[in-house]
């Protein structure tokens, strides 16, 4: 059946949003592996969150930079249990705001907000593009970041254009936690166990060989990956997979780098063939 992808083993490597993919991929009807990369914790100290919080309140920023629509939930979840929600909800309208992609964008609408502008790249330098075309001088820019990651090159680029930045950190990876899984997950592609692997970030190709390095299987991950189609959602994660020697063998159609039209994009492409799982 055309757009179906019924009896095809789909791995994916579960990260912020990954329960939605795979209940997309589930109504397809595919069998879905679900390979936690890593942990989500509230950042362990709370006391700098609900001063930033607090700060937002008291006078809200110019302009709200958002990185991932996870950071945004969880700086509401501090909000509601100091029970300020509603008068940050109000403060945060009275921002400018800036989504890095979609992501941030949904988990605004979520309580009632829209950004104002979304990257096209959802990436760091896209968000520094995007910021260059507008004026900052003057003004203060809540930034909420993401674990994982050195981002003195936006902070210095946003400051650059004569901007106070306050920074907010509001949630950290426990990536030790899902080794195990990573492994596992290597181990079913290298066994010709999967049909296709799909990825939403690049991070998640990074972990995949951070991971395989740290515990001597490297070459095992490479043979797994050879066998197994890789698809792609867009050009930032096929990007990374280029850097690692890599090919994407399935993307979305028409430029389109979301969920849904990757999730087309396999059903048509493994469509050729039958599921591994029913040629043994």
């Amino acid at each position: 059946m055309a757009d179906r992808l019924n009896g095809y083993r789909i791995l994916i490597l579960e990260t912020r949003e990954e329960a939605q993919f795979s209940r997309l991929l589930t109504e397809r009807g595919a069998d879905v592996l679900q390979c936690p990369m890593f942990t989500i914790h509230d950042a362990p100290d709370a006391a700098p969150v609900e001063a930033w919080i607090g700060r937002f309140i008291a006078k809200p920023c110019d302009d709200l930079v958002l990185m991932t629509g996870e950071g945004l939930r969880r700086l509401m979840t501090v909000a509601r249990r100091t029970g300020v929600d509603q008068d940050f909800v109000t403060a945060l309208g009275k921002s400018r705001k800036f989504a890095r992609g979609p992501k941030p964008g949904r988990a605004l609408r979520e309580i009632g907000l829209e950004p104002q502008l979304t990257t096209e790249k959802p990436t760091s330098e896209g968000i520094a593009e995007m910021l260059s075309r507008v004026d900052l001088a003057g003004h203060r820019v809540g930034l909420q970041l993401y674990p994982d990651k050195d981002h003195s090159t936006l902070i210095g680029a946003i400051t650059a254009q004569g901007a106070e930045v306050d920074a907010v950190s509001p949630y950290v990876y426990d990536a030790q936690a899902a080794e195990a899984n990573i492994i596992t997950a290597i181990d079913e592609m290298a066994q010709g166990r999967i049909d296709a692997i799909a990825l939403t970030s690049s991070g998640q190709a990074r972990r995949l060989f951070d991971v395989a390095r740290a515990h001597g299987c490297e070459a095992r991950l490479r043979d797994g990956l050879a066998r197994t189609p890789i698809a792609s959602v867009g050009p930032v994660v096929s990007e990374e997979l280029k850097s690692h020697g890599l090919g994407t063998d399935i993307a979305p159609a028409n430029d389109a780098f979301f969920m849904k039209p990757l999730i087309s994009a396999m059903a048509t492409s493994l469509g050729k063939t039958a599921p591994r799982n029913a040629a043994r």
